[in-house]
């Protein structure tokens, strides 16, 4: 466990579990904007080789709109990301916990908007 996510590991494989997941989160009201192979950039920019590692860039419209309204320089901290990487022959995957990542923030209105999201991933999370 880390304190600014939530985690798991899956007995599958690396794959599997990038074609799976933006199903998953589009279940929980989030769609993918983004995706960014991290091995695919480290090997372009630093040549240099790195295991399977992809960050999902995931919003949910409704709840990213209540959030700039709360907080129009919020934009910053979005999307939420969601991570898959290849680990001892498994697959781990991460969220972040946005009451964490806003909390910086203090803001009331965007921290009760943090929370609900959280809630969401929360349950992207165990559904993978």
């Amino acid at each position: 466990m880390i304190p600014y996510g939530f985690t798991k590991t899956l007995d599958q494989d690396f794959d599997t579990v990038c074609q799976r997941l933006p199903a998953v989160l589009q279940e929980h009201g989030f769609g993918v904007i983004s995706r960014i192979d991290m091995s695919a950039k480290f090997k372009e920019k630093l040549g240099v080789e790195f295991g399977k590692y992809m960050i999902f860039g995931a919003c949910n419209p409704p709840n990213a709109y209540q959030a700039v309204q709360a907080e129009e320089f919020i934009g910053l901290m979005l999307p939420c990301n969601v991570i898959a990487f290849e680990k001892d022959g498994k697959t781990a995957v991460g969220a972040i916990k946005p009451s964490v990542a806003m909390a910086v923030v203090e803001n009331e209105e965007l921290g009760k908007v943090a929370m609900k999201v959280e809630e969401d991933l929360r349950g992207v999370i165990e559904d993978l």
